[in-house]
């Protein structure tokens, strides 16, 4: 991750703003972003050249570097659905362990379902945020090839989403607000995952999350894919960050069911409404929070600042709110998504 001008070794490290930078880390590069990438290299080269000779090239410079500010907001003002999916996606995109770790004055993990399993796609536990206690949680990716496949590339088991709901649980008990992140492609769909009731797991966390008195502050920080999403996504307010993407399923398993063939996961992404302005558009989001130009990897700084903003001035909103108010907005909210049309003759 670049902070500061150095890329930031995620691995080494839970809590990003911490990590130790390595000079050498090359960044990781979208197709899209190529040429933005040429542009910075332009300009390291010049700098590299006037220390050499010890020319001002200062005018030069600051032109090169205005340009590829403006360009750099040209290619992520227009991105299209399927670079939307990629950009949420990047290896680098901070996850659920990092916008808890930066926005939380101190967090206690909780571990297990209290039925024998402990599933590392989906992490929570207790902590507090500008002095006030809360419960957070949401789906965790892994930052390298080894922690992903630990933790299923994100895709929580049912003992995944028990774990949640016991957690929630917990925090509706003690009269704590909850806080979810959500960042999965989907559940996982395997057929052990049904042996142990995923559906189930999910149904129970929907009726459930339904129910409790305490605020709900649901978050898309990355990928919000399937049921998988939807089973700590059960909100009085529903945020999403403004390169993250939501849909019924990831567009690569729609076009393998419409058109049975999953290359054509463009195609998908354009019709599934995937971006955070079409589902504004639509009233299934509640509000975008902005990130910083270049994505939230390019500054995962700021990135966390922006979503800790938005969730206090959320809550600060439901806090005024009684439970049965609540309760009524989410089921309002939830019943209100969607639209039926007659066919014409």
């Amino acid at each position: 991750m670049l902070i500061n001008g150095n890329w930031w070794d995620q691995d080494s490290a839970l809590n990003f703003p911490f990590a130790m930078p390595t000079t050498d880390r090359k960044p990781i590069l979208l197709d899209f972003e190529k040429p933005l990438a040429e542009l910075e290299e332009q300009i390291k080269q010049v700098r590299d050249l006037a220390a050499e000779t010890e020319v001002d090239v200062a005018g030069q410079i600051l032109q090169l570097e205005e340009r590829a500010s403006q360009l750099r907001k040209e290619i992520f003002s227009s991105l299209t659905p399927q670079q939307r999916l990629q950009v949420a996606r990047h290896p680098r995109r901070p996850t659920t362990l990092d916008y808890i770790q930066a926005i939380s004055d101190d967090w206690l993990e909780m571990h297990g379902d209290r039925a024998g399993f402990d599933d590392l796609a989906m992490v929570g536990g207790v902590g507090r945020i500008d002095g006030r206690a809360v419960v957070m949680l949401g789906q965790q990716k892994g930052r390298n090839t080894k922690d992903n496949i630990q933790r299923n590339f994100g895709q929580a088991s049912p003992s995944g989403y028990r774990k949640a709901i016991r957690l929630m649980d917990h925090a509706n008990r003690f009269g704590m607000p909850i806080l979810t992140f959500i960042d999965t492609p989907a559940a996982w769909a395997g057929i052990e995952a049904e042996e142990y009731g995923q559906g189930e797991a999910i149904a129970f966390n929907l009726r459930e999350m339904f129910k409790f008195d305490v605020p709900i502050i649901c978050t898309v920080v990355g990928e919000g894919g399937s049921g998988g999403a939807l089973g700590i996504g059960v909100g009085d307010r529903l945020l999403m960050m403004e390169h993250s993407v939501y849909s019924v399923a990831p567009p690569e398993a729609c076009a393998a069911i419409l058109w049975r063939d999953a290359g054509k996961s463009s195609k998908a992404a354009e019709a599934l409404k995937i971006t955070s302005e079409d589902l504004m558009g639509l009233g299934i989001i509640d509000e975008v929070i902005t990130e910083p130009t270049g994505a939230a990897h390019a500054d995962p700084v700021l990135a966390t600042e922006q979503v800790k903003a938005a969730i206090l001035a959320n809550l600060v909103r439901l806090d005024s709110m009684t439970s049965q108010q609540r309760r009524d907005l989410r089921y309002s909210k939830f019943r209100n998504i969607g639209k039926f049309s007659e066919g014409l003759g």
